[in-house]
């Protein structure tokens, strides 16, 4: 069974341009329009700079991974809802690790994230080539 690349490409578009925009709405501005205020708020615009930065090179691979592809099964659909679910994680890790100025424990759940989606791409690449036919740029 044959899934319409088109709409999987939109719909992982929709929920990462979400996923960047809910990362947005955490950044609060300063209590005080003063450099203490500032310097309050910037490990959250960090994290924020630093989150975005790793989505959007995501979600460029993503862009030009699916390029190449020339369908979609189930298998990858399955393998790209995985990634999705773990690229959906970073801000909540991203806020959290914010909001505890890089504490132990909120800083190693974003680290693990980071890993996992990490994962889950290398899952999805591998998926694309097996299912890909020769004849495929992507094909191994």
């Amino acid at each position: 069974m044959t899934i319409n690349k088109s709409r999987l490409e939109s719909f992982s578009d929709g929920v990462i341009s979400v996923s960047l925009t809910l990362m947005l709405y955490q950044i609060q501005l300063p209590a005080e329009f003063n450099w203490t205020g500032v310097r309050a708020e910037a490990p959250h615009f960090f994290g924020y700079v630093l989150s975005f930065i790793y989505v959007g090179i995501y979600w460029n691979n993503h862009h030009h991974l699916f390029q190449m592809v020339r369908g979609i099964n189930g298998k990858v659909m399955w393998a790209n809802l995985n990634l999705l679910f773990w690229l959906t994680m970073i801000p909540i890790t991203t806020t959290w690790t914010g909001k505890s100025e890089f504490s132990e424990i909120p800083t190693a759940l974003y680290a693990f994230v980071l890993f996992m989606c990490a994962v889950s791409y290398w899952i999805l690449q591998r998926v694309i080539m097996a299912s890909e036919r020769q004849g495929s740029m992507l094909a191994g």
